[in-house]
């Protein structure tokens, strides 16, 4: 249990690859804050891991960022890594999509990454090594249509995490995951913005080298090497696990 007794606030837990992230950090002894907006899924999760509390909220609100903080320091007495996977997409193009969606994605995507880490930040560089580990998307590489605020939002998560690796290091290592086609939720949502979104998932799926979609399980297992000693090394970068997608 390489991470056993380290404490991290995983946000976007409730589903997803949010979800199967907070399992595989659970399953090798890390103590867990748990975010999401889902009341009933949140507490099943807190219910199902070994040590987890789960506080329900909305992860655009800058006090509520702070309160994941104030819980991790009060249950555990310490924060050592965060792991934010909080998303959602935001369809339409920017002729389409409502100021009010714009402002929302970019808040969820983007902004609430700044307010976790500002809060976070002075307790990561209380311990032997912070991490912070951002969910990204191939997005922040490849447009796809009907996505303006999603793929800027990610672009742009991108940019934070170089600039607060350079900020931090060495004591806080802050680097991104840009995961491809996932089998979540959210891909059959994102399919709705195609011009045939009943074969886009099918289509992403066979224009992946592998010709399969990813799982959470996936994402998670990089996710575990990428908080642990076995990427010590690694800083400032941003990882793509994406079944080849984009090298087609």
């Amino acid at each position: 249990m390489k991470l056993k007794d380290k404490v991290c606030i995983v946000t976007g837990a409730t589903s997803g690859m949010g979800k199967a992230i907070a399992q595989a950090f659970s399953m090798e002894g890390v103590k867990l804050v748990l975010s999401g907006r889902n009341l009933e899924r949140g507490q099943a999760l807190e219910n199902e891991l070994a040590e987890a509390v789960f506080l329900a909220g909305d992860i655009t609100d800058p006090s509520y960022n702070e309160q994941l903080v104030a819980t991790a320091m009060q249950h555990f007495g310490k924060l050592d890594m965060l792991s934010l996977n909080a998303g959602i997409l935001g369809l339409g193009n920017v002729k389409e999509l409502p100021i009010s969606e714009w402002h929302n994605t970019i808040n969820t995507n983007l902004s609430s990454i700044f307010y976790l880490s500002k809060y976070a930040v002075p307790h990561l560089q209380n311990g032997e090594q912070g991490h912070i580990l951002i969910n990204a998307s191939i997005a922040a590489f490849k447009s796809f249509p009907n996505h303006p605020a999603y793929c800027a939002s990610k672009a742009a998560a991108l940019a934070l995490m170089k600039q607060m690796a350079v900020d931090y290091a060495p004591k806080v290592r802050v680097n991104a995951i840009c995961p491809g086609p996932v089998d979540t939720p959210l891909l059959w949502d994102s399919a709705k913005a195609f011009n045939n979104p009943e074969t886009a998932v099918e289509k992403a799926k066979e224009a992946t080298l592998l010709k399969r979609l990813g799982t959470p399980e996936d994402i998670a297992k990089l996710a575990l090497f990428m908080v642990s000693e076995d990427s010590s090394w690694i800083t400032g970068t941003a990882i793509t696990i994406d079944g080849g997608i984009l090298n087609v």
